[in-house]
């Protein structure tokens, strides 16, 4: 059996797979490949609209948010978003602690005012900046809810007057939270919901009457929210992977069922690296996520004994990111607890074997 720790894309529930290849062969009985569908014939129609109203379920929205699957990842509303809000006289608030967040400060800087209240690039991103003040006049504030790379978390929502915007790629609908408390949220599918190639957003109604129409109209949130995630062709088959995704999580008992089984693993993983002196983990605890843990070993000479080990057990995406060095073990939805007991097992006989 192969694990799969990839911090995406990443691992999907097996039923995902197995639906979403029948329906590439025949969909829904219909003779049809998902493939060559009409995007705008009801048989997609039925598609968009499920997985809109299963999001609007699992995170319990209101009425006054919009849903939208967009074409490409995250990285797109780094621009999107401020390409409607901002102009040069205008400010945003950014809160920078991770790699994803200071890309996101970069692209807004381009088109108004940005306020960076905070950072924790000063110690390589390994805590989340407390205690910050936010300036009234700030447009919205941003921020991203789970940093994959450096493995962090912000572990409650910042109580403000201002839009909350938050980029919440890496750990959308992997634990509960008041989401009708966000006026922006946005999120790239391949971690927890789906395959790469769509964008999650959800929107207020009172936030989307503020941007600006005055851009491109295939930029434009209001367009997208008066066609229905259709204003141009639709990534119809990764939305149909989403769909499917979000039938799984919905059949696994939602949001807070996955949050048990997510603190499961991940407490029984830092849990077992805090008892062994060879393994550190550089992440302030109380920011620790629960989505990617990072951790080092003290021994580097050791780095590719325990790598090889992990290749060896058929563990893969294991290997930190590049700019942080170590270990990234990715944990999200649809990686079963058993996973993560064979990874535990392992980094004891290792530790045994070198400790």
């Amino acid at each position: 059996m192969v694990h799969n720790f990839n911090a995406g894309p990443s691992i999907l529930p097996h039923t995902v797979f197995e639906e979403a290849s029948q329906a590439i062969l025949n969909f829904n009985n219909t003779g049809l490949s998902i493939l060559e569908i009409g995007h705008r014939t009801a048989l997609f129609e039925e598609v968009l609209n499920e997985a809109v109203s299963l999001v609007k379920e699992l995170m319990h929205l209101d009425e006054n948010k919009e849903v939208l699957f967009l074409h490409g990842g995250a990285s797109t509303q780094f621009f999107q978003l401020p390409m409607n809000y901002l102009s040069k006289d205008k400010k945003a608030a950014y809160l920078d602690a991770g790699v994803w967040g200071s890309k996101a400060i970069k692209e807004a800087k381009r088109f108004g005012q940005v306020d960076v209240v905070a950072s924790s690039k000063d110690k390589n991103y390994t805590y989340i900046p407390k205690d910050y003040a936010v300036p009234h006049e700030a447009a919205y504030f941003h921020y991203t809810t789970n940093n994959t790379i450096e493995g962090t978390q912000m572990q409650s929502i910042p109580s403000l007057s201002m839009p909350l915007v938050a980029d919440m790629s890496s750990d959308i609908l992997s634990r509960e939270m008041d989401f009708n408390r966000f006026s922006f949220i946005y999120a790239g599918a391949q971690k927890n919901i789906g395959a790469a190639g769509v964008n999650l957003v959800v929107i207020d109604k009172k936030f989307l009457d503020k941007s600006s129409s005055a851009i491109p109209s295939m930029m434009d949130y209001k367009q997208h929210v008066a066609n229905g995630s259709m204003l141009n062709t639709p990534p119809v088959f990764a939305i149909y992977v989403c769909l499917l995704t979000l039938r799984w999580l919905k059949k696994s008992g939602g949001v807070a069922a996955i949050e048990k089984v997510n603190l499961q693993k991940s407490n029984l993983l830092y849990n077992t690296l805090e008892a062994i002196p060879l393994f550190q983990l550089p992440v302030a605890k109380e920011d620790r996520s629960h989505m990617n843990a990072v951790f080092t070993m003290n021994n580097e000479a050791l780095e590719q004994k325990f790598l090889q080990q992990c290749k060896d057990a058929q563990m893969i995406g294991i290997k930190g990111h590049r700019s942080v060095g170590g270990f990234r073990v990715s944990m999200y939805n649809a990686l079963p607890l058993s996973s993560v007991e064979v990874l535990v097992e392992l980094v004891k006989d290792f530790a045994k074997q070198h400790g």
